[in-house]
């Protein structure tokens, strides 16, 4: 049985379990004169019943899950002659694909080696096997911990204190996988970059001012001497990203003061949701936008006045960018700005203070946390955002300030150096996980320098 299939079905016994145990403890609770005398509600005990059930099976599902394909590689892999043992991962995993494609018939085992044939059956028993065991397993593991849970209802225990105790260690353990994720990517992505740097000088990778990680297999071969400058892709991330938050924050920031402190109850109905509709729009769609139309129509308009411009522009880029991001300005704004208090609307008013002296002395540096944070929510989706760039900016690594050219991102060199089977052994793969890590850094920077501004503007408003 699939994984999908067999959590469905261990759903439906954890539904099970919820009503054997709600109705065993009103049951019980008949004789005593009725539900007042049970410890808690009879609801407590039906979700006490299906924690028992579900909990442990999907444990003993995720971790098989998550482990079968490991445990059935070595096995398989154990299966082959000293003389056929992989060396490296790379080899491994060339051969686990050649013989699952026996396995699976898109090989002969004609046309392979009698030991990888022998390797595709074992494969093919191994996985019968393990979804048979895991089908027994689980479903065994739900039925006797929810017959457990069930059997163990009385009517003096305190199935609210367990369960309310329980949701807080799932919490507990929720919250730890999300730090642990996130530790994890931070790690892998240094550990990586440390290997780059192993291979790659510092001084290369920060100062320099070309960019072209084409590395050969072989010394004597032309551009044998890759170029790993990274000032070109910052530069051009900074950018197409500074165009389009000169396009989004005021159009954004100022459609919010509008729709939240002048507009009527009419127009705010129709307008608003129209802009978050900008929000919806597919990025490839922003992206043929901006190469077919925005694009073309630049260069033709810096032609008419005697300037140069590329097919391809970070103007282009940048402005469709900006577009993109106007609902994560507008929609964040409008929300903190209705927000604020109607009494200090109110108050500032009774003063004898106008409605624009409220907005921009009462209303805006209340709302200026959440502000920032839509703008910062908005800096990072354009620092983020490939397709557009891809389409419209172009692949050029090109040290320039001129938005009518060619230039290119941090994130699309990240996803061109990633394209394809690669070896996580090279400087141009590696480059990549360098490449993150300045931008991760990057991004805290931004971060503790949108926490400062809020800091100093609470400070000032308090």
């Amino acid at each position: 049985m699939q994984p999908v299939t067999l959590f469905f079905i261990t759903l439906a016994l954890i539904g099970v379990a919820y009503a054997l145990g709600y109705f065993r403890s009103r049951a019980l609770a008949a004789p005593m004169g009725g539900i007042r005398h049970l410890k808690s509600l009879p609801g407590y005990y039906g979700v006490r019943a299906a924690m028992w059930c579900g909990i442990p099976a999907l444990i003993v599902l995720v971790l098989w899950a998550s482990f079968e394909d490991q445990i059935i590689q070595l096995l398989v892999l154990g299966s082959l002659g000293p003389e056929m043992v992989p060396k490296s991962i790379g080899e491994a995993s060339l051969l686990m694909s050649k013989i699952s494609n026996v396995a699976s018939g898109a090989l002969s085992p004609d046309s392979v080696k009698e030991p990888i044939a022998n390797a595709a059956e074992l494969l093919k028993t191994l996985r019968e096997n393990s979804e048979t065991y895991m089908t027994l397993l689980v479903l065994s593991v739900a039925v006797l911990a929810g017959f457990v849970g069930w059997y163990r209802i009385q009517p003096r225990l305190n199935a609210r204190e367990q369960v309310e105790s329980t949701l807080q260690w799932i919490f507990f353990a929720c919250a730890g996988v999300a730090i642990l994720t996130t530790v994890g990517i931070i790690f892998s992505v240094i550990f990586e970059t440390i290997r780059f740097f192993g291979m790659v000088s510092f001084t290369e990778f920060f100062f320099g001012t070309s960019w072209s990680p084409q590395v050969a297999l072989r010394a004597d071969q032309v551009g044998s001497e890759g170029a790993f400058g990274m000032i070109p892709l910052f530069t051009g991330t900074l950018l197409i990203s500074a165009i389009a938050l000169l396009v989004a924050v005021p159009v954004g920031l100022f459609s919010a003061i509008y729709l939240s402190e002048y507009a009527n109850k009419h127009v705010r109905s129709v307008v608003k949701p129209l802009m978050e509709l900008l929000a919806g729009v597919p990025t490839v769609v922003y992206g043929f936008f901006a190469a077919l139309t925005v694009a073309p129509f630049i260069a033709d308009f810096a032609q008419t006045l005697g300037l140069n411009a590329s097919s391809q522009s970070a103007l282009a880029a940048g402005l469709v960018m900006g577009i993109m991001i106007i609902p994560f300005v507008s929609s964040l704004s409008d929300d903190v700005i209705n927000a604020v208090p109607q009494t200090m609307r109110d108050g500032s008013l009774a003063l004898g203070a106008t409605q624009s002296e409220t907005m921009k002395q009462v209303i805006f540096p209340a709302a200026l946390p959440g502000i920032m944070g839509g703008i910062l929510l908005a800096a990072s989706r354009a620092i983020g955002e490939t397709m557009i760039v891809v389409m419209a900016a172009g692949l050029a690594a090109n040290l320039t300030a001129n938005p009518l050219e060619t230039v290119t991102t941090v994130t699309v060199q990240i996803v061109t150096l990633l394209i394809g089977d690669q070896e996580f052994d090279s400087p141009k793969t590696l480059a990549a996980f360098a490449l993150g890590a300045m931008l991760f850094i990057v991004t805290l920077l931004l971060n503790v320098l949108a926490l400062k501004i809020v800091r100093k503007y609470r400070e000032q408003y308090e």
